[in-house]
């Protein structure tokens, strides 16, 4: 799995916003409801570090192919797959909340989690570290 420093550097980023995230979880729920919020954290967290693996692999490949026709199929395609899978995670969060008993995941907590790949894009983004 090679990705480049930026990559790398959202990546690092999706996981400490996440550790925050359930850190703020665990101070609000204060009970075991917080364990589920945080096992939501975690699964959507790294659906967002897949995404970017993705999203790394999807522009390499972009770039080699010689048809810009083709590249542009493949990469809408490739989006496409990227937002599938965010929703298939989210849909099997919001149906294990409603009809498993005790839900051993929150769906609030899978929310959050989604918004870590945003946090990290906007904190890699202003940072003052450059790539070389």
């Amino acid at each position: 799995m090679k990705l480049s420093k930026t990559s790398r550097r959202i990546a690092l980023m999706i996981l400490a916003s996440a550790l925050v995230i359930i850190a703020i979880g665990a101070v609000i729920y204060r009970s075991i409801d917080s364990l589920y919020f945080a096992i939501g954290v975690i699964i959507t967290s790294s659906l967002n570090v897949l995404k970017i693996y993705l999203l790394d692999r999807s522009v390499r490949k972009t770039l080699e192919m010689d048809n810009p026709t083709t590249g542009k199929l493949y990469t809408s395609f490739q989006y496409l797959l990227r937002y599938f899978l965010t929703g298939a995670v989210l849909l099997a969060a919001a149906m294990i909340t409603l009809y498993v008993e005790p839900p051993f995941i929150n769906l609030w907590g899978a929310v959050a989690g989604v918004f870590t790949l945003q946090i990290a894009v906007i904190i890699t983004r202003h940072s003052k570290i450059q790539d070389e």
